[in-house]
């Protein structure tokens, strides 16, 4: 670099209509106060130097916001080598934190389309405090009142008629092959519908008919991405689609949205997250039908099961299915088709499982073998043994890699590997990185007991389809 500075990085900061304290203050504001001293980007610009990893990157994403195309750190520093430049690493909530507007949305939108179709960012899921701060800005904004149902359809919008077509067989696919299957081509319909948002001209009941399928495709993603274990884009689809959800006053969506994002936590490991995260779910889903509530509470019971509250999970799941029972209301949403009394069993199940094993984990042996059974009961009506010709293999995959780490954990190891085998031919259809993670813990628990002649038969074959699919 000459003496002259960083010409460069000079030429694309006048293009951005950034000077250097403001391009300080943009990536403190997107990355968190404190990321960078605001006068340090004058020594960048006219002294030449090179700041430390990861400042170039996060120059470079603001600078790409500002610009509309996307800049890299070798554009802005030629000559530079940054073997992750192209991958940009940032919170799932850079970005996000903004008024909870429809003005606000759409920057949210450019933010999707600056990426594009093959999108060079890689999104860390958040938790604790600054996933805590995002959900009271949210719940703050959640005065407005919520619209009565979703918009229908009508003559002068037939594009918006053919989206909304395609959201129940995007659905029943990802039920049937996973989430990482068909995952980039949901990714693709959430931008697009974000372009025609974008481009404006609507009528009031098509912008909000964009939105309310805005939501349901983000919802879609972000659970796709949950079970493609990709828990940072999960969490940049479910912010997303939870603003749309807002700004098109769909309370029911936001409340799902807010539940997976509870499930999504309590399945990472982080119980108090989930717990904080399914309670704002239930205050949101309150003036929701019943099938909603009994959908949002059946997440909730996960998240105190997790946390090793197993009453509160009981309690619950009772109060589930109380609501479920109370019937199919109108403006009941369609994408309820899935939950049924047995699912709500299912979920409850892999839940005290998980609790059970944990309990056993930290010596609570009594009370551990006792939660076991109860999820074991639960899960054995559920759909593990269903032929895998049969609809929803999907979570005939998952339900069978819980009961058979409830066995496994209860010492029942011919049962955990007979319900293992029934498990193994679904990788041939499902792509479900979340399932297939249980899947290799079991195997893991397994060889600890491969002394027993059914375990030792059962591990070569396990072992053999985990690797050809990923494991």
């Amino acid at each position: 670099m000459t003496i002259s500075g960083n010409r460069a990085l000079a030429a694309h900061l006048v293009e951005a209509g950034l000077g250097p304290r403001k391009l300080a203050r943009e990536i403190n504001r997107i990355f968190g106060a404190g990321t960078l001293a605001e006068t340090a980007p004058y020594h960048w610009r006219d002294s030449g130097r090179v700041p430390r990893a990861p400042l170039p990157r996060l120059a470079a994403y603001v600078i790409s916001r500002r610009i509309g195309r996307v800049v890299t750190v070798q554009d802005l520093w030629p000559g530079h080598s940054d073997p992750l430049d192209g991958t940009l690493v940032l919170p799932a909530s850079a970005g996000l934190d903004g008024p909870w507007s429809f003005a606000d949305t759409m920057q949210v939108a450019e933010d999707w389309l600056l990426g594009g179709l093959v999108d060079r960012r890689l999104f860390l899921s958040v938790s604790g405090a600054a996933l805590a701060g995002a959900v009271r800005v949210y719940l703050s904004a959640q005065a407005g009142p919520a619209s009565i149902g979703v918009p229908t359809a009508s003559a002068d919008d037939p594009l918006v008629d053919q989206i909304e077509a395609s959201i129940p067989a995007l659905q029943a696919l990802d039920d049937e092959h996973g989430g990482a299957a068909g995952l980039t081509y949901v990714g693709a319909q959430v931008r697009a519908t974000l372009l025609l948002l974008r481009d404006g001209g609507h009528t009031d009941r098509t912008t909000r008919r964009l939105l309310v399928v805005l939501a349901d495709l983000a919802q879609l993603a972000g659970w796709k991405s949950h079970d493609a274990a990709q828990p940072g884009l999960a969490q940049r689809y479910y912010f997303t689609g939870l603003r749309a959800a807002h700004d098109a006053g769909y309370r029911s969506m936001e409340a799902h949205i807010l539940a997976d994002l509870a499930f999504q936590s309590a399945s990472a490991g982080d119980s108090s997250d989930g717990v904080m995260l399914g309670e704002a779910a239930r205050r949101t889903a309150e003036h929701s039908t019943g099938n909603v509530q009994a959908s949002v509470q059946s997440r909730l019971a996960y998240a105190y099961a997790a946390a090793g509250r197993v009453e509160d999970c009981e309690r619950t799941w009772a109060a589930a299915h109380a609501q479920l029972a109370s019937g199919r209301r109108e403006g009941e949403p369609d994408w309820m088709y899935y939950l049924t009394p047995n699912h709500l069993d299912c979920q409850a199940g892999y839940a005290m499982i998980r609790a059970g094993r944990h309990l056993l984990a930290s010596g609570s042996a009594a009370r551990g073998r006792a939660t076991l059974r109860k999820g074991e009961a639960l899960l054995r009506t559920g759909a593990h043994a269903r032929p895998v010709d049969a609809p929803n293999q999907r979570r005939a995959l998952y339900e069978g890699a819980w009961l058979a780490l409830g066995y496994t954990a209860h010492r029942k190891l011919d049962e955990a590997c007979a319900v293992t085998r029934m498990a193994l031919p679904r990788l041939d259809a499902v792509r479900s990185p979340r399932s297939t993670a249980l899947l290799r813990e079991l195997a893991g628990e397994l060889r600890k007991r491969k002394r027993n002649q059914t375990v030792s038969e059962l591990l070569p074959d396990l072992d053999n389809a985990l690797a050809r699919h990923g494991g």
